[in-house]
């Protein structure tokens, strides 16, 4: 990093914790995750995430919730923490191992905060159902009455991806509106069906145009997969697109058994009927026109419930964070910003932060002074409640 763009940056702290009102030690709590998460180095920088960081250790965790008990693991920072907060994963197979969410854990967790992240099973097996937002409500209220999490007997949500707008839905809930001391959405939705329908489409909400990732695409299609085959092909799609995408995921660290893992899955094309082998092999070679076509009329038709969409559902008490990649083609910015304007006008304490420093739910673009300086005080005002 630049000496110009070091100077800016520590000029900017300082501005910010006098004009702000926010805390100097939000502030450079803030800035200190920011450089963290980004993995920015050098002098200043490397001094700036050394502030106030504590050594991490981890405990798994068993939380029991009306759905089962699921499997957790706490990130703590020393004996004691400032607060808590449930961190919920994206949809990935990998659970709790996932290292982008292990390595987020621990940034937040080394500036201070008790991090619980939580598996839960639909989100494995790549599922958005209304089980999700009943399972982080229960978390919070496992974790509420237990002092050592919860001293004012208050926590945070955090929610990557899709389980960002499901952890702004959990925070509306009655059982935990009053204990949830702010609630922070990372690349997530506010209407689940008009995200399903930019991912079939490419047409955002607001009309825009913004090719969509086949990702994205590719978890629609398992979730409506007995819209468009037949019942007894739905196991066999369902596989092949499972073996997809666990070669998406393996090919970010071992790409050679990734192309392994591939090949399983369009070996299995000729074995299915049609029309599962034409849809796998559009998730094979990642055809999302097709995949789209044929989606779009599952998604207008189907009936989804209230409690997977935090713009259908009872807004929360609590102060909410939206953070959102401005180029995001998973779930497009503007949900965070329609989200954001309708939290508003129902009296919700809301902030919106677009970003191009982000993707879809990563801090991966360069760095410029303007946006390091936006998104530090986003998160030093999350880090102040």
């Amino acid at each position: 990093m630049s000496r110009v763009f070091t100077i800016a940056l520590v000029h900017g702290l300082l501005s910010l914790a006098l004009v702000a009102a926010i805390p100097a030690a939000d502030v450079l709590r803030g800035a200190g995750l920011v450089v963290r998460a980004a993995r920015l180095h050098g002098g200043v920088e490397d001094r700036l995430a050394a502030l106030d960081a504590h050594p991490v250790h981890t405990e798994d965790l068993t939380i029991p919730t009306r759905h089962g008990a699921i499997r957790a693991r706490l990130y703590a920072p020393g004996a004691a923490w400032r607060r808590t907060v449930v961190l919920t994963p994206g949809v990935h197979a990998e659970g709790l191992d996932e290292p982008r969410l292990v390595g987020f854990a621990r940034d937040l967790a080394t500036g201070g905060l008790g991090v619980v992240t939580i598996e839960l099973p639909d989100l494995l097996e790549y599922r958005i159902t209304p089980r999700l937002p009943d399972q982080i409500e229960d978390v919070a209220a496992w974790l509420v009455p237990q002092r050592r999490f919860a001293a004012d007997r208050r926590v945070g949500l955090v929610g990557i991806s899709f389980a960002g707008g499901l952890s702004v839905v959990a925070a509306g809930r009655a059982q935990v509106r009053d204990h949830i001391a702010y609630v922070m959405a990372f690349g997530g939705h506010g209407d689940l069906q008009q995200t399903l329908r930019y991912l079939c489409t490419g047409v955002q909400a607001d009309g825009r145009v913004r090719p969509p990732h086949d990702y994205g695409l590719v978890v629609v299609l398992l979730n409506l997969a007995t819209s468009v085959v037949p019942p007894e092909q739905v196991a066999g799609l369902a596989r092949g697109i499972n073996l997809f995408m666990r070669a998406s995921h393996i090919d970010m660290v071992d790409q050679a058994r990734a192309a392994d893992v591939f090949a399983e899955a369009v070996a299995l094309e000729p074995m299915l009927e049609e029309p599962a082998r034409g849809l796998l092999h559009a998730v094979n070679t990642r055809d999302v026109a097709r995949l789209g076509s044929v989606l779009l009329p599952a998604v207008e038709r189907a009936a989804l419930p209230a409690a997977v969409s935090p713009a259908s559902a009872p807004p929360p008490r609590a102060p909410v964070f939206l953070l959102h990649g401005a180029d995001d083609n998973v779930v497009p910015a503007i949900e965070s910003e329609r989200l954001g304007a309708l939290l508003a006008r129902q009296g919700v304490d809301v902030r919106v932060q677009v970003t191009p420093l982000i993707t879809h739910a990563e801090v991966d673009r360069p760095p410029t002074v303007r946006e390091v300086w936006r998104l530090v005080r986003f998160w030093a005002a999350m880090l102040s409640r």
